[in-house]
């Protein structure tokens, strides 16, 4: 997939002051943490952003502070993971390679859900040119993280059934030691498929411990609450409407307008 341009959908945080990858990453790595997700017409989020009073620092990396990436999801033929996340079963998982198009730094990552809906993120360097499948390092690597969450499993062969693309900013919130994110141009697009672009939305995301943080509290304060939406779940069942989508039917009748990508 070729690099999205990213064009900052917040000019406003070019204002504030800025956080290297590695204080980022020392202070707030949150690789278990609570996630909530939020869908907000770009305006709205530009408002309520510039009214955020509470201390905040902008990721930035040679001078850039939006960056692009790039996300393949596979899943098994019998889509055991999305059923899991369908169905809402507590020990349920996903399988990715994410990059990083600035860098061209790519990881093979495993999420998992952990207690009290804590996700459980664990990763391991991954090959560029491999991004789009599983080796057979990758698919023991995966197994074997699994196995130690959900017991005996064995999960193969592993395929390729989304990629996503999108652009990302990202806040340090220093007095909660926690962090947010704010994606925009999300495109969803299925193997060989139509790519589908998430229209007039951006999806902001904070990562927290278990208490809510500094932003989510300012977003309620503006009337603006956390969705079910999943980059990985919510776009397969808007690409593919004959699959099960309990979980996410509000957000993709009201909330989530697609147009196919240019």
């Amino acid at each position: 997939m070729s690099r999205v341009d990213a064009e900052p959908v917040m000019p406003q945080l070019s204002q504030l002051p800025a956080v290297g990858l590695e204080e980022l990453t020392t202070e707030a790595a949150l690789l278990t943490r609570v996630d909530r997700k939020y869908l907000v017409p770009p305006a709205t989020a530009r408002k309520i952003l510039s009214t955020f009073g509470a201390e905040a620092r902008v990721l930035e990396m040679d001078g850039n502070r939006t960056f692009a990436y790039d996300s393949v999801y596979f899943d098994t033929p019998a889509l055991d993971s999305y059923m899991l996340a369908a169905h809402g079963r507590r020990r349920r998982f996903k399988i990715r390679t994410r990059t990083y198009l600035d860098s061209g730094a790519s990881f093979l990552e495993v999420k998992t859900e952990g207690a009290r809906e804590a996700t459980v993120k664990e990763r391991i360097p991954y090959e560029l040119g491999h991004r789009e499948h599983l080796t057979d390092e990758g698919l023991a690597y995966v197994n074997e993280t699994l196995a130690a969450v959900l017991g005996d499993v064995h999960f193969g062969p592993l395929e390729p059934v989304l990629s996503t693309r999108y652009n990302r900013t990202t806040l340090f919130l220093p007095e909660s030691g926690s962090r947010a994110t704010i994606d925009s141009d999300v495109i969803w697009q299925s193997p060989n498929g139509q790519p589908w672009v998430l229209d007039d939305a951006v999806v902001v995301e904070t990562k927290s411990g278990s208490a809510p943080g500094p932003l989510d509290r300012h977003l309620w304060a503006h009337g603006v609450r956390p969705c079910r939406i999943s980059k990985f779940a919510t776009g397969m069942a808007a690409l593919h409407p004959e699959l099960p989508a309990n979980r996410w039917n509000q957000t993709l009748r009201r909330r989530m307008p697609l147009r196919p990508a240019c």
